[in-house]
């Protein structure tokens, strides 16, 4: 294979790519990465103004983006920015379902046992993570069949792997759409087309903002405990940078995948191959 093959592999001018979680750390590097290699990339989220200053940094290149206004758990918005970007750019041909999360209020540590876990604040964390995830795969999945081709990216975690001490309903959550995401695939090859895949990533551990202070002191700077832990046992030795995932991003995204679904990729510095022993 050529170099010029090669980079038409990577080159998706005039595909459309819809990011759910957009203007999170890592949803954000991803379309910035998708607009870089000539993407048409709309950010969807609540906030138009997160949404808007995504775009504003994107380093100069041929792609394009674009923020439509959605919630993964109200069918409805998803709708309108269904509706939205059938008009702007034509059918989806890409989604990645980058929103998600978790709360104080659905997880365990010293002053909140499993048994105190409010049943709302863990509904609310298994919809953003299984629902938000699925919701968006109803209303834009029907855009990659009138196009007879598509790829569905969803965002699992190393929680859904190896359950962390903590973390007990985002990681149910996370299983879930691993789980999901097989079925999805299988699903989509056999009864509507092959040329429409569904694969996962599951980061290891990255610093976002949701859990920047959980893994590092907020005064030091130095690593608390739980990141000293964390650190420990992932042999490379470090937390990922959002940079890392796109290697995997881009590859699953394109033609030089085609042979790729219901695949969900660690990407991790190795923790998840790592015993302990």
């Amino acid at each position: 294979m050529d170099l010029e093959t090669v980079t038409r592999l990577y080159d998706f001018t005039g595909r459309t790519i819809l990011v759910t979680g957009g203007t999170g750390v890592l949803g954000s590097e991803m379309a910035r990465a998708l607009a870089g290699c000539g993407a048409n990339v709309a950010i969807l989220d609540r906030n138009p103004a997160l949404a808007e200053k995504v775009i504003q940094h994107l380093p100069g290149g041929p792609g394009h983006m674009l923020r439509v206004y959605g919630d993964v758990v109200q069918p409805a918005t998803l709708e309108g920015a269904a509706a939205a970007l059938l008009a702007e750019w034509g059918p989806v041909y890409g989604l990645i379902n980058a929103a998600g999360g978790t709360k104080p209020g659905a997880t365990t540590g010293p002053s909140q046992t499993f048994f105190d876990l409010a049943p709302a604040a863990m509904q609310a964390v298994f919809d953003l993570n299984m629902m938000g995830t699925l919701l968006p795969c109803q209303v834009f999945v029907p855009h990659m069949l009138q196009l007879g081709e598509g790829v569905i990216l969803n965002i699992s975690s190393m929680t859904a792997l190896r359950p962390l001490t903590r973390a007990v309903v985002y990681g149910a959550a996370k299983a879930a759409v691993t789980n999901f995401t097989q079925w999805l695939a299988v699903y989509l090859a056999q009864n509507y087309s092959p040329r429409i895949r569904a694969n996962a990533l599951a980061p290891g551990f990255f610093l976002t903002e949701q859990n920047r202070f959980l893994l590092t002191d907020r005064e030091t700077g130095g690593l608390t405990a739980r990141g000293q832990s964390i650190i420990t046992h992932t042999p490379q030795g470090r937390f990922g940078n959002p940079d890392d995932l796109l290697g995997a991003v881009l590859w699953l995204m394109s033609p030089a995948s085609a042979f790729v679904t219901g695949v969900v990729l660690p990407v991790d510095g190795g923790f998840s191959a790592n015993s302990g022993v």
